[in-house]
């Protein structure tokens, strides 16, 4: 049957574009939908990223069934950090269908070459806060809610439609004893010997104002090496501080500072919302706030959301000060296991952190893939 391709060029066309997973997935028991209102906010005309991406949805069709759906982004930053041409694709679900996906990565790619485009890349967002990465091992699990879940024939259609594997993300899961594992025995000489302790706060708007804004100019400085990375911007950082750090628990944040009480490293983790997430169906009202707030107070298991230490403090056992306050909240609470964020395959530091001090498992495995254009 024929594909069509049309623009989104409506707040209507967009919650046809933001909700068309909910169809595709409605039998799917391993599926986390995406926060309807965090879709609207990353997708319409507020992301701040826009200061530096351009963008366009388009929808699939075969009559007037929807059939498909992708996001086309140019990141002019990550252009010309990484000093190439390339459009990503992001938000792409579809049927199982090969004509579909290449109609809906055609799409992309027209859209990307009348720009100046030579290469095609994805699933990327508009930056690293964004869900990346096609799944391609770990269909059994319930997906984490901040990352991509897809049935498995994705990767199958988007290789026959001439995509190659880029890079792999890897994802852990992190068994937490009930007991202190004996590494966190140095995390005083470490605290002596480099000038590092841990800060504490009597709330996170008190620890979002003292260190929110700096946390993430740690992020441009310690992911600054990593795939497609580029620095967040100061309204993207005004944007996440105002709408994140607030409504977290500073239990499950872990910073640490040097002598001069600068930020040297942090951990930023949440009680897992997925479960939550799916019994409000990605809405939080007006009942769905309910469920996450449930999950907030009463869990098991912990996402970690974000990890980063300054590259001078790698290495150094900056990590033992951050797991050892995370290990000890995770005691307080009763978590069993935390649930790392997905890190490059090659990332051998930040995968050695974990390994080093836990019993882990393999949990998921993510792709990017590029083509020529």
């Amino acid at each position: 049957m024929k594909t069509s391709i049309r623009e989104v060029s409506s707040r209507k066309d967009l919650r046809t574009f933001i909700t068309f997973p909910e169809k595709l997935y409605k039998d799917c028991e391993n599926w986390v939908p995406s926060l309807i209102s965090d879709e609207f906010d990353t997708l319409g005309d507020k992301n701040p990223a826009l200061e530096f991406c351009e963008r366009a949805y388009f929808l699939a069709y075969q009559d007037r069934t929807l059939v498909g759906r992708v996001a086309a982004i140019i990141n002019h930053n990550a252009n010309r950090d990484w000093k190439e041409e390339v459009v990503r694709f992001g938000w792409i679900d579809f049927i199982e269908d090969l004509d579909v996906v290449i109609a809906l990565t055609d799409a992309v790619a027209a859209w990307g070459r009348a720009r100046g485009c030579t290469k095609i890349k994805g699933p990327l967002g508009f930056s690293d806060f964004d869900k990346e990465g096609l799944l391609v091992e770990g269909y059994e699990y319930l997906s984490p809610f901040t990352v991509i879940y897809n049935y498995p024939y994705y990767g199958e259609l988007l290789e026959k439609a001439g995509f190659r594997k880029d890079v792999d993300w890897t994802q852990k899961i992190v068994d937490i004893p009930d007991q202190i594992p004996p590494q966190f025995q140095y995390t005083d000489l470490i605290e002596k010997r480099f000038g590092l302790h841990q800060v504490t706060g009597s709330s996170m708007k008190e620890l979002g104002k003292r260190y929110g804004l700096e946390i993430f100019h740690l992020v441009n400085k310690a992911f600054a090496e990593l795939y497609e990375f580029t620095p967040f911007s100061d309204a993207q950082i005004e944007g996440y501080v105002k709408a994140y750090l607030p409504i977290l628990n500073k239990d499950f944040i872990s910073i640490i500072v040097d002598a001069q009480d600068n930020v040297a490293g942090f951990a930023f983790c949440v009680p897992s919302l997925s479960k939550a997430i799916r019994k409000a169906r990605g809405r939080l009202f007006p009942f769905g706030f309910i469920h996450l707030l449930r999950a907030l107070r009463k869990n098991d298991s912990l996402d970690a959301l974000m990890i980063g230490v300054l590259p001078e403090y790698q290495g150094k056992g900056a990590s033992l000060l951050i797991f050892k306050q995370l290990h000890e909240s995770c005691l307080k609470y009763g978590i069993k296991q935390m649930l790392a964020n997905p890190q490059l395959e090659t990332n051998y530091k930040v995968q050695s952190v974990f390994d080093d001090i836990y019993v882990t498992h393999e949990f998921q495995r993510r792709r990017s893939y590029v083509k020529e254009i």
